[in-house]
């Protein structure tokens, strides 16, 4: 018999990303049986599919860090682990959803849950979808900070045009954030302290190279001042240049990057082997999917509204459902984490309370 199937209502947990995980792991610690949902073959959301290497700002071994949150929601006996599946539709209303899953077989079943927790997390935005001034997919020393990840975590950060350890790199924030005139004017949050933990780790692994992070403003939130941003340049020396990057082209074998030096007020041209582009954060494909499936408000952007908020960051405009993590908008890992833990806090008491008491 599937958990779906027992006395008490369970809490359906779509996505199986760092949000999810922890959604699904509180909600059966508090004693809710929980089926989690996840479209892929595999648990562990962005940090696997994109192949992390160290989370930010603790720089644990990415792997590691899911593994064990992987390994506690698989292990608990009271969460059934859906996967190769997607939810299809929602019936019903709080305590007493019905959801129709379909998995990559072609199979369908339906489960009854008394509440839903929507954690489908981000996509990356793609740097070469408005316009090609950085060269994304025109030059192949032109990368994304999931790409530089992929790296690090081969222990192998070479140029992908011939293969060489690079001896100069550079990194341009705010690619595809703060950008007004393609729809994003929000910060993405993570991408300043990500450049700055990558950067580390570059001139960890190649003493030699020297490494640059053109930014408009850094942001940092809460500690990572002193976890990233000033280790990075007073023991590891990579070099902050307030600055706007206008476009990047190929000369000769490396790439010219050409922009505005704010500080100093002029011009800039800046020869560089591997060219780092810091993309923001997007609504993943799940993420507006199951809003509609769900029957769910999203904002101007395509996340989850929160209709309460700042009080209530994770109740959705449908009663019983709730979201989490990147769902609901640019989230680092602790914020994934914590809201996934809200969520199946706030989906658990409505169960156990009358509805919309």
């Amino acid at each position: 018999m599937t958990i779906a199937n027992q006395a008490a209502p369970a809490v359906a947990v779509v996505g199986g990303g760092p949000a999810g995980l922890a959604a699904a792991r509180t909600a059966a610690d508090l004693g809710s049986p929980v089926v989690l949902i996840e479209r892929l073959g595999f648990l562990g959301g962005m940090p696997i599919i994109e192949n992390y290497a160290a989370i930010t700002p603790h720089l644990e071994p990415a792997e590691v860090a899911m593994g064990r949150m992987i390994t506690a929601v698989e292990s608990h006996p009271l969460v059934e682990v859906v996967l190769d599946t997607e939810v299809t539709s929602c019936e019903g209303e709080a305590g007493a959803f019905t959801l129709t899953l379909e998995g990559g077989a072609g199979g369908s079943r339906k489960i009854s849950a008394g509440a839903v927790v929507v954690a489908t997390g981000f996509q990356h935005f793609d740097p070469g979808r408005e316009t090609q001034m950085y060269g994304y997919y025109e030059f192949p020393d032109v990368i994304a900070l999931q790409d530089l990840e992929a790296m690090l975590k081969d222990h192998h950060v070479v140029r992908p045009s011939n293969g060489e350890s690079p001896a100069r790199v550079c990194f341009v924030q705010c690619v595809g954030s703060r950008d007004r005139q393609i729809g994003n004017e929000y910060c993405s949050k993570v991408c300043c302290g990500i450049a700055s933990k990558e950067a580390m780790e570059v001139r960890q692994m190649l003493p030699d190279c020297e490494v640059f992070i053109f930014y408009i403003d850094m942001r940092m939130y809460g500690y990572w001042e002193n976890q990233i941003y000033w280790p990075a340049q007073e023991q590891h020396h990579v070099q902050y240049v307030k600055g706007v990057i206008s476009e990047v082209l190929p000369k000769g074998d490396r790439l010219l990057v050409r922009g505005e030096d704010t500080t100093m007020g002029r011009p800039m041209e800046v020869l560089m082997d591997l060219v780092v582009l810091s993309v923001g954060m997007e609504p993943s494909p799940g993420t507006r999917k199951m809003a509609s499936v769900l029957g769910i408000e999203q904002n101007k952007y395509g996340f989850v509204e929160a209709v309460q908020p700042p009080l209530d960051t994770v109740s959705t405009s449908r009663v019983g459902v709730f979201a989490a993590g990147a769902a609901l908008g640019p989230a680092d890992l602790e914020d994934s984490v914590s809201t996934g833990a809200a969520a199946a806090s706030r989906a658990v008491a409505l169960l156990r309370s009358p509805v919309g008491a």
